[in-house]
């Protein structure tokens, strides 16, 4: 053990073989948490700690298995299997397969995806007519965004709406309906989405009955991460931290990014008063970045209000400095930005080891355009996930019927693929099958099948035989991917008819997921709590070319780190947000993940922003508006190289003064 042990800096070999109390270390950038963290638990192991006694929290099933993996390696431990590791959501589905009788939960549950959870919400929305009043009624997807701020919050309803969605106020009494629709159609349909998991799950942590069964079940939580905690698993983590229960918590304050999922570095700051007689540990040594790259980070983070106080000190060999390049326009962004690329890989910097970050999405449209022009591929990071392709979701909706036959959503998406079957006949068919009741697998199997149209009479005889094999027969998960995925080809063929082949290459790859189960209900749960991410993401052809560009969200990129890293679109508007300046703490989160993206970078920085931002609601309309930089790159100034992009941006600069000072 001493010979990894000693290869821990003193910050780190501290935190790893802590005893006696809680512990919270505050992990810079690049600081080696992950490492510290696994070796945390490998020392625990060492020590004798039985595996089973050990619960890691993350906020992915990857991150989970990298540190136990890492864990069992350093300790020569095989026990590393055998610890409680996982995320939030997959724990909490785990105790309340066990124990969800306890809270009132029925044996059975089906977890909704995020789709599903927005689906319902709109069903109960309609059978309450409040889309047809004559007035403006929030959308089902306001409405989801709104009920899980208030459940992830903890804040009550009206105060949620008040501070984040005011133009909803006038609504409040209607919104209760829907909700209150919502959970009682749950209930009835033994489905729960991913905030019941968490409300549950505390909830049997309170337990008089269960709560000490569930304390006594662990010696040692480790939490990753902690910062990206929200109020509900921030109770959690202190409601199992039972007698004897010691905690030891990872994150970093000044990568907090995710407020609009409801965390909050709040949590972590708060860590010392919940978790009294707590020991702290920062680790500020960076091992990723040069100096000139963590200077700029540490600058802009400088005037930041609050947090745990730490400046990143640099392990590596200086470089060049950061580079923060004016453009004249969004086209001018783009053309530097490949020419940056092309430039670096000439050098010898491979495009996979090269990344573009931006705040939106929607922020790489132009530059996208630009890298097929000049046949550099490109894979994205932050757009559609694997499980919200349509296909792959209509073949895990018939994996649902036949492990919940009550899921009412799972059969409205079934029942509504087939040819010829439209809104109406759904509806009654739901009705005549008696999903209500959970009668509609098997009467669908049954003599009492209901009359479909008969353009779909060959699709669904031959769907009826895919799901009675997999019903009555001793299939594994992945022979049911299979089997359904022969039944589901001929309608691919006609609903998809130009991407039919490469749906069903997802279907295989959705088999392939599934060799790793047992069960199906397993199978479906595991990959709802924790999808992966698209398969179709490449630009163009896949697999035509072995090094592709990285572009990502910077959300997205959290965690990641490449060689040349370029930040576009840094201007007052883009980042921060124009959608987020409506509270200081908003503000302060973008300055965040400013931070964030800026120390993705090891060897290279270029961050660039437009100058002009054209309307172009008219093609020829030369209309445009002028980009200022990021506020939060004042400070960090005298950090970067300036340079500029394009035609007379010297002039541009003269008329935007002159313009600033007409507005002030």
């Amino acid at each position: 053990m001493s010979a990894w042990l000693d290869d821990l800096n003193p910050e780190q070999r501290r935190a790893v073989c802590h005893k006696g109390g809680h512990l919270l270390i505050v992990a810079g950038a690049g600081s080696g948490k992950t490492r510290t963290l696994a070796c945390r638990v490998a020392h625990l192991l060492a020590g004798g700690v039985r595996p089973e006694r050990l619960l890691l929290l993350t906020f992915s099933r990857r991150a989970a298995r990298e540190m136990l993996t890492r864990a069992g390696q350093l300790a020569e431990a095989e026990g590393a299997r055998r610890v409680w590791g996982g995320t939030f959501h997959a724990v909490a589905n785990r105790l309340l397969r066990g124990h969800g009788a306890a809270v009132g939960l029925r044996p059975g549950f089906t977890v909704m995806d995020q789709g599903d959870h927005v689906d319902l919400l709109g069903l109960v929305r309609h059978d309450l007519g409040l889309g047809e009043r004559g007035r403006r009624f929030p959308k089902k997807e306001t409405l989801a965004s709104i009920y899980s701020r208030v459940v992830n919050t903890q804040e009550k309803l009206a105060d949620v709406v008040e501070a984040v969605y005011p133009w909803c106020r006038n609504d409040l009494e209607g919104i209760r309906a829907v909700f209150g629709g919502y959970a009682t159609r749950k209930r009835a349909r033994n489905v729960v989405d991913y905030d019941d998991l968490l409300l549950y799950w505390r909830a049997l942590a309170a337990s008089p009955t269960v709560g000490p069964v569930l304390h006594s079940g662990f010696d040692h939580i480790l939490v990753d991460e902690f910062q990206d905690t929200n109020a509900v698993q921030a109770d959690i983590v202190v409601a199992m931290a039972g007698p004897g229960v010691t905690v030891a918590a990872v994150g970093d304050d000044a990568q907090a990014i995710y407020g609009f999922r409801s965390g909050s570095a709040r949590h972590m700051l708060e860590f010392p008063e919940r978790f009294p007689g707590s020991t702290i540990v920062t680790l500020d040594r960076n091992y990723r970045s040069t100096p000139s790259i963590l200077a700029s980070a540490n600058a802009v983070m400088a005037d930041a209000p609050s947090g745990y106080a730490k400046e990143l000190r640099a392990t590596r060999p200086p470089g060049g400095r950061p580079v923060l390049a004016t453009c004249v326009d969004e086209l001018a962004q783009s053309a530097f930005v490949c020419d940056s690329i092309l430039e670096q890989r000439e050098r010898g910097v491979a495009l996979v080891d090269q990344a573009v970050l931006f705040r939106s999405g929607h922020h790489s449209d132009a530059l996208e355009l630009e890298l097929a022009r000049r046949n550099i591929p490109f894979v994205k990071f932050g757009g559609l996930k694997f499980l919200e392709s349509a296909h792959v979701k209509d073949l895990l909706c018939l994996l649902r019927i036949l492990d919940n036959p009550s899921d009412e959503l799972a059969w409205l998406r079934v029942l509504g693929f087939f040819d010829g079957v439209g809104p109406a006949t759904t509806r009654r068919l739901v009705e005549e099958l008696g999903v209500t009741e959970g009668e509609a697998l098997a009467r669908l199997l049954g003599d009492s099948c209901p009359r479909f149209p008969p353009a779909a009479a060959a699709e669904v005889e031959e769907m009826r035989m895919a799901l009675g094999t997999c019903a009555v027969g001793d299939l594994s998960p992945s022979a049911q991917v299979e089997r359904l995925g022969l039944a589901c080809a001929p309608i691919f063929d006609r609903r998809y008819p130009s991407t039919a082949s490469v749906r069903l290459a997802d279907l295989g790859h959705l088999r392939m997921l599934a060799n790793d189960y047992r069960t199906r209900s397993r199978f479906l749960a595991e990959l709802t709590l924790d999808p992966p991410a698209s398969t179709g993401d490449l630009a163009g052809p896949p697999h035509l070319d072995d090094d592709y560009l990285v572009l990502s969200t910077i959300h997205s990129a959290k965690g990641g780190e490449w060689q040349v890293v370029h930040v576009i679109h840094a201007s007052d508007g883009n980042i921060p947000s124009d959608m987020a300046l409506g509270s200081a703490e908003e503000v302060e989160e973008e300055r965040r993940l400013l931070y964030v993206a800026l120390t993705r970078a090891r060897d290279t920085l270029v961050v660039s922003y437009p100058l002009r931002y054209y309307f172009r609601r008219n093609p020829l309309d030369d209309a445009h508006s002028y980009g200022q930089p990021s506020r939060f790159l004042t400070p960090a100034a005298s950090t970067f190289e300036a340079t500029s992009v394009g035609e007379a941006v010297v002039g541009d600069d003269v008329v935007a003064a002159e313009l600033q000072a007409l507005w002030e």
